[in-house]
C-alpha cells in the first residue's frame, strides 16, 4: 500500500571490461590464531584449585537443594520445578566432589 520504491527494478548485465577480469589463483589466507599450547601439567595438579571450586561447586550445590525444599518444610507438595531444581543442586554437588577427588589423573 504506502511502498515507495524509486529505484529501478531493471538489472544490468556486468560492464564487458568488469566481466572480462581474470580472478587471481591466490591460496587462501592462513589462520591468525597462533597454534594452541601444550597443557600444562602443573595446572591440572593445582590441589588448591581444586580444593576451592570443587568445595565453591558442593556449596552451591547444596544451597540450591535446600532452598528447593522449603516450600516441603511448610506442607506444600513438591511440583516439578522443585523436583527439578532439587535434581540440579544435586547434581551441582556432585559435580564439585568429581573436581576435588579428580578420577581422569588416577586413571591416566
Amino acid at each position: 500500500m504506502g511502498s515507495s520504491f524509486s529505484a529501478s527494478t531493471e538489472f544490468s548485465a556486468l560492464p564487458p571490461a568488469a566481466a572480462s577480469t581474470p580472478v587471481s589463483a591466490n591460496p587462501p589466507a592462513k589462520s591468525a590464531l597462533p597454534p594452541p599450547h601444550p597443557r600444562d601439567p602443573d595446572y591440572r595438579n593445582c590441589w588448591s584449585c581444586r580444593v576451592l571450586s570443587g568445595c565453591s561447586l558442593i556449596g552451591a550445590g547444596t544451597y540450591i537443594y535446600f532452598a528447593s525444599r522449603q516450600p516441603m518444610k511448610q506442607g506444600i507438595p513438591p511440583g516439578p520445578g522443585s523436583v527439578m531444581q532439587m535434581v540440579i543442586g544435586l547434581g551441582i554437588a556432585c559435580w564439585g566432589v568429581i573436581v576435588l577427588v579428580n578420577p581422569k589423573e588416577k586413571t591416566s
